[in-house]
């Protein structure tokens, strides 16, 4: 009788690890596994989450591979596994892989003139720097601009091919690491030159489709062209198959996708970063491990995709293994040595026996991630004193007015802005209430409002407090996007004063209005 019994409670949980994941039933998922099937210690994953949790940063999801399963997964609600997010400069990735693939299909060699791409959007005077500058320059960070040309002076430009172009070469191209986003941009205006379609176009026969990748969009500028650097939104699945494409050597489910030779040359070091710096300040960064063609070198002998504000594709070979994150944080390195310190030590050589106990607490961790909306209290005088209330502030702003009413205890806040531009929201009482607007989020790559809204509408979940009994904050949480939007409202009398900021400053303040109620 005791034998069984805990034969019942080993197969109840067996059955409770397998049936934790999700989506292993979608077509083309992952397949999904336990972690110590697959040889990663089920504690070290709750090690690394807890960490997260007692960090400064801000964690939307992440995915771990080991062995080609997915051992663990998780969303910090109200991100979603079904939504996308914006890989930031991620994107250079899948930017190099169109590149690897035009290569293959005989297109174009990274040893190509990049003016020959561009006969018509050349400078007057073509130095000689421009004129030997190549592919693989442009690959390798080493396009020799310095500094990287002015974001908004390119991206107001009409035609940001002749104005990059345009901009001095001051070091031979391939002798100096400098990063420019803007020289990914260029491959992705090679692509479409070649090709006569867009890099998210190019690769979605070639790449999406064959590794089940769904609903990708990307940013484009004034000519329709992506922005390569940066702009693509894909699912954290799907930056989790691109990692465990490249370490499958490019092949995906018994075919090679892309050329071996390829996966080799792009994610080995081809340039060093500050090569003046000593070997011991090299041990402590990722950053300072060399770069290939738009991956990263990074310590442990991995390599990585990498995007502003923490988000990740993490390549680990010698452990097998491949870690998928999206964030929003200011200080990466300290993001990645939460893997390095927690995650890396469990990963085993051998299956390890399972420990049920440990299981269940990785489980209900997983289960209850969540980014908790502000508290409130609903029943707050401070109410009153904007309730069916509307102000108007001066023209020469970007806010020319705002008006609150509660309904329900939630709070619906109707914005004016410049262009005619009205934005509604609705925000919850202690939860998320789930919406879209054609509002875009403040962003590091801040291109003109006409190219982002492109993609648009906008995922967000909005709520609401009060932080003090003359104040009402609004909460905008981009949810495709590493950034939340705050709208601090002060009332004095007649007056508002509103502070608008975001989390990419940290809560500083973006903007600042003054204004006064209206009829």
């Amino acid at each position: 009788m005791k034998l069984q019994k805990h034969l019942l409670i080993l197969i109840l949980s067996i059955f409770a690890i397998f049936s934790c994941t999700v989506n292993k039933t979608e077509p083309g998922a992952l397949p999904r596994s336990t972690p110590e099937e697959q040889g990663v210690s089920s504690q070290s994953i709750i090690n690394f989450i807890e960490a997260v949790t007692n960090s400064k940063h801000e964690l939307h999801s992440f995915m771990i591979l080991r062995h080609g399963n997915v051992v663990a997964e998780g969303w910090w609600d109200p991100y979603k596994p079904e939504l996308k997010h914006t890989l930031y400069s991620t994107s250079k990735s899948f930017t190099s892989t169109a590149i690897g693939l035009a290569v293959s299909e005989n297109l174009i060699t990274v040893s190509d003139k990049v003016i020959s791409f561009f006969p018509e959007d050349l400078p007057d005077s073509i130095s000689e720097n421009l004129a030997d500058l190549e592919i693989r320059d442009l690959l390798s960070m080493t396009f020799g601009q310095e500094p990287e040309p002015p974001f908004p002076a390119i991206v107001s430009s009409n035609n940001w091919v002749k104005a990059i172009l345009a901009t001095p070469i001051v070091h031979k191209p391939g002798s100096v690491f400098l990063y420019n986003s803007f020289g990914t941009y260029m491959l992705a205006a090679i692509i479409h030159k070649v090709t006569g379609e867009n890099v998210v176009d190019y690769l979605k026969p070639r790449l999406f489709e064959p590794l089940v990748i769904t609903g990708a969009d990307w940013e484009v500028d004034p000519m329709g062209i992506n922005t390569g650097g940066w702009g693509l939104r894909i699912k954290t699945e799907d930056m989790a198959k691109l990692g465990q494409l490249y370490l499958q050597h490019g092949k995906w489910n018994g075919v090679q996708i892309l050329p071996e030779e390829w996966v080799e040359e792009a994610t080995t070091s081809k340039i060093l970063q500050s090569p003046e710096l000593s070997e011991e300040d090299r041990q402590t960064s990722d950053w300072l491990q060399g770069y290939g063609y738009k991956f990263w070198r990074s310590r442990h002998n991995s390599y990585r995709g990498d995007g502003a504000y923490g988000q990740f594709i993490l390549v680990v070979p010698e452990k097998d293994a491949v870690i998928a994150i999206t964030a929003e944080t200011s200080d990466m390195q300290s993001e990645l040595n939460l893997v390095w310190d927690n995650l890396l030590p469990g990963f085993q050589d051998e299956k390890i026996a399972v420990n049920p106990e440990i299981y269940n607490q990785l489980k209900q961790k997983l289960n209850s991630l969540a980014l908790l909306p502000p508290k409130v209290d609903a029943g707050s005088s401070t109410k009153s004193l904007f309730a069916n209330k509307s102000f108007k502030f001066p023209a020469d702003g970007n806010l020319k007015s705002i008006s609150f009413n509660f309904e329900n205890e939630n709070c619906k806040a109707l914005m004016n802005f410049a262009n005619d531009k009205q934005t509604e929201f609705i925000f919850g009482a202690n939860n998320w209430i789930q919406g879209e607007t054609d509002k875009p989020v403040n962003t590091l790559a801040a291109q003109p409002n006409d190219q982002i809204l492109k993609l648009a509408p906008f995922k967000v979940v909005c709520a609401y407090s009060f932080p003090d009994e003359n104040s009402l904050e609004l909460t905008v949480r981009y949810i495709e996007s590493p950034h939340t939007d705050f709208y601090l409202c002060k009332a004095k009398g007649d007056s508002i004063f509103v502070e608008i900021s975001n989390s990419r400053t940290q809560r500083k303040s973006v903007e600042n209005y003054n204004g006064f109620m209206r009829n």
